[in-house]
């Protein structure tokens, strides 16, 4: 039988995949103060019945001030670890691998879930937020405040926290949120972080942070479960974050010992051209995947971004663009495309026994 990649099963320290297919994480605003609800089981769960290897939370907030709305899921105490429990083993007993976004707002944070929002109200932001400088995120937003000492210090800590937390609860991996314009991409952006201090300024000293975040979780995070990153690899305007950034910054986190690069793009300013189409981020995951392999490191590469057909998730596979293949709109529209994609691509997979026969 003819090879299919995107069903090849793979494994990153202890953890199996049963395939190549992940899901992304995507807010869901259904929290009640962090605390996961049975909307958070059935629609993680479902991903995994659905034939998802890995099944991702959506971007949890490491403290209240860090949450995009109050709506956010939230993983700063045990309350919000005990309600994550039975999701992780739900996920863990559907055959997939329970993964947790853990992330910061920065100056994006204290707005209003998206369904709630109106003209009036769109950019109203409900408690001050934090950022590397005082740049608002665009017109109509606070002006966050800087960050201190103090409040770098509180961030790491709130880090390691979570991540300790995501332990406890049951998660098998967990991936720093390090795109799409919130807190630790401001850092890397020159778009967002003016600072003149060791943070700020150069290359160099932008990465810092973000560095310093990865190791902290890295010392609390079990060596034998992956540890991803999401960046975004561009902010699609000439002045920000570019690609040649990115690949610098990917080595450098490949040195920490992160396991897999999740690849994005954009985030930073709502003045980007982005140019969507089919895959179209994944000529970023590529240069990545390729940088890397020139100094032999060994860190992994995902791709997302309008993915929608079998097809082309084989493809980008095949044509060695990336290691697995995040998907995120689409698994809303279909929580069961692995199984379809599957039928697609003529690769022999095993179904949930209850939906058995269904197959042919």
């Amino acid at each position: 039988m003819k090879k299919i990649n995107l069903f090849s099963s793979f494994q990153i320290k202890d953890i199996n995949f049963k395939n190549k297919i992940f899901m992304s994480p995507m807010c869901q605003y259904s929290a009640i103060d962090g605390v996961a609800q049975d909307w958070h089981l059935v629609h993680l769960g479902s991903r995994a019945v659905g034939g998802a290897a890995l099944v991702m939370a959506e971007a949890t907030a490491v403290s209240p001030e860090g949450r995009i709305s109050p709506d956010d899921l939230g993983l700063w105490n045990e309350n919000q670890a005990d309600a994550l429990k039975k999701i992780t083993k739900f996920i863990k007993d559907n055959n997939s691998v329970a993964a947790i976004q853990l992330a910061h707002a920065g100056r994006k944070a204290g707005t209003l879930s998206p369904w709630q929002r109106n003209d009036d109200f769109n950019r109203k932001q409900l408690w001050q937020p934090m950022a590397p400088s005082l740049v608002p995120f665009a017109e109509g937003y606070l002006t966050p405040k800087e960050m201190t000492e103090v409040d770098l210090n509180k961030v790491r800590n709130d880090f390691i926290n979570s991540a300790n937390l995501a332990k406890e609860a049951g998660f098998q991996v967990i991936e720093i949120h390090m795109a799409h314009g919130y807190l630790l991409h401001e850092f890397l952006s020159p778009i967002s972080n003016q600072r003149t201090d060791q943070y700020g300024g150069s290359l160099e000293n932008r990465m810092r942070f973000p560095l310093e975040i990865t190791k902290a979780v890295k010392l609390v995070w079990p060596n034998n479960l992956p540890l991803f990153v999401r960046i975004s690899a561009s902010d699609w305007i000439d002045s920000g974050w570019s690609i040649d950034d990115s690949i610098i910054f990917c080595k450098e986190l490949s040195r920490i010992g992160v396991d897999l690069i999740d690849v994005s793009s954009g985030g930073t300013s709502i003045n980007a051209k982005i140019p969507q189409a089919p895959g179209y981020q994944v000529e970023f995951a590529e240069k990545i995947k390729h940088e890397l392999a020139k100094e032999n490191l060994e860190t992994l590469v995902g791709a997302v971004g309008l993915i929608t057909s079998a097809q082309l998730a084989e493809k980008i596979l095949t044509e060695n663009k990336a290691d697995v293949i995040f998907l995120g709109r689409e698994l809303l529209r279909n929580p069961h495309w692995p199984l379809q994609a599957a039928k697609e691509l003529g690769a022999d997979i095993s179904w949930p026994k209850q939906y058995e026969r269904a197959r042919s």
